[in-house]
């Protein structure tokens, strides 16, 4: 009696692991399923082979080498992190970091103008046109190659 438990047991296992390897693989023809969920033939048969390769005594790690050498990399819904893999899954990473940072340096630099700061602190001062003149010619820089900064300053002093 103990004895057919244990090769109860033993048996329940050995299902389990097969089912949990199928279902880590997919299946060639469905594309969608894994050959757990899939009834094609290609799955029932791949089904069986990891059954047998299980009762070879082969590990999870060999079984997935030998599905992935004879059926390619697609056949694993994890695939391996390669430097293929890598750039595939890190550009857009890269790239929100990049776009991020240059927001943050635009919004840091906006802040930390200094000439908008200090014709913040001459906005409220009551100055002759002449004063006002004076200061302006000495806060504001020089004209980038648009005039559009400048001749926005100036609409925003003479509000």
């Amino acid at each position: 009696m103990e004895k057919k438990d244990e090769d109860l047991k033993k048996a329940q296992m050995l299902d389990a692991r097969a089912r949990n390897i199928s279902h880590n693989v997919r299946c060639t023809e469905c594309g969608s399923q894994s050959i757990e969920d899939s009834q094609a033939d290609i799955a029932i048969l791949l089904r069986q082979l990891i059954r047998d390769e299980i009762g070879a005594g082969k590990t999870d790690k060999e079984i997935y080498n030998k599905l992935e050498d004879e059926f390619g990399e697609t056949v694993l819904y994890a695939p391996k992190f390669d430097l293929q893999t890598a750039a595939l899954w890190l550009t857009p990473v890269l790239i929100a970091g990049g776009a991020a940072g240059v927001l943050a340096y635009n919004k840091h630099r906006q802040l930390t103008n200094v000439h908008i700061m200090a014709l913040n602190l001459i906005r409220g001062v009551s100055l002759t046109p002449k004063e006002r003149a004076t200061i302006l010619d000495v806060l504001i820089p020089p004209p980038p190659p648009s005039q559009g900064m400048l001749s926005r300053l100036k609409r925003w002093l003479n509000r």
